[in-house]
C-alpha cells in the first residue's frame, strides 16, 4: 500500500469528492485532508492510502488535473523529517 501527498487541494474538497476522484484509478484505503490546529480552516491538501499499482496510476493520471479551478500536486508521499526545537541550538548556557 502507498500514500499519496495531494497538495494544492480547493479549500472546499471534502473526504467523500477526493476519494470519489482517486477511486476512479482503483481502491481508496483512506483520505486525511488536514486541518489548521488553530483555526481548524483546511490547509489544502491531504493524504490518499491506495494499493501500490492503483496509486501509481492515481498520481500519474491526477498530477496536473484540475480540481475546483486548481492543478492538483500527486505524488508519493515522504516520511516526515524530524523537526528542530525543544533545547538544541547551542545556546551553552547550561
Amino acid at each position: 500500500m502507498k500514500k499519496l501527498y495531494v497538495g494544492n487541494l480547493p479549500f472546499s474538497a471534502t473526504n467523500e469528492e477526493v476519494t470519489e476522484l482517486f477511486s476512479q484509478h482503483g481502491t481508496v484505503h483512506s483520505v486525511a485532508l488536514i486541518n489548521d490546529r488553530e483555526t481548524g480552516r483546511p490547509r489544502g491538501f491531504g493524504f490518499v492510502e491506495m494499493d501500490d499499482d492503483a496509486a501509481i496510476a492515481a498520481m500519474q493520471a491526477l498530477d496536473g488535473s484540475e480540481m475546483g479551478g486548481r492543478a492538483l500536486r500527486v505524488n508519493e508521499a515522504q516520511e516526515r523529517r524530524p523537526r528542530g526545537g525543544g533545547y538544541g541550538g547551542g545556546g551553552g548556557r547550561w
